[in-house]
């Protein structure tokens, strides 16, 4: 990763560059036209990330003044331990930044912010076709074997 690179936590002024990763990442995963995410999500995910109240955090990948990529990792409860888990919920960088190490450094960063909170657990989900992304994370961390189910409503 070039030494230009920052990653940091995002700020309220950062609004106009983060949304078009968010956006990018919301279209790889079919979430666009139709399937978009309501208004008040993104607005809501935006306000959560400032809230002292809410354990969503966002950092961001920064090469002078342009975001290069997002990370979105919250802290939960378990039933199987006492100190917290993290869960990096959302990955995304820039076309043009993949495969110079900025979703390494941003997977890094998630992993210090974990250490530092004091949870001993960082996780997240992928999907099977995600191929690229996995020999990133294959070489980061392990495979847990689990599936995962979901009920819509």
């Amino acid at each position: 990763m070039p030494d230009s690179i920052r990653i940091r936590p995002v700020t309220a002024d950062d609004y106009d560059r983060w949304r078009p990763l968010w956006d990018g990442y919301n279209a790889f995963y079919g979430r666009s036209g139709e399937t978009a995410l309501a208004p008040e999500v993104t607005r809501t995910t935006w306000m959560r990330f400032f809230d002292a109240y809410e354990p969503v955090h966002a950092i961001v990948a920064e090469d002078g003044g342009r975001l290069l990529g997002l990370a979105h990792y919250l802290f939960h409860r378990s039933t199987t331990a006492i100190a917290p888990s993290c869960y990096l919920q959302d990955l995304f960088t820039d076309a043009a930044a993949r495969g110079k190490g900025v979703g390494r450094a941003l997977i890094a960063s998630v992993y210090e912010c974990a250490r530092q909170a004091g949870a001993p657990r960082v996780y997240w989900q992928t999907h099977e076709t995600n191929t690229t992304a996995m020999q990133l994370y294959d070489r980061i961390a392990e495979r847990s074997g689990f599936l995962v189910y979901r009920k819509l409503f």
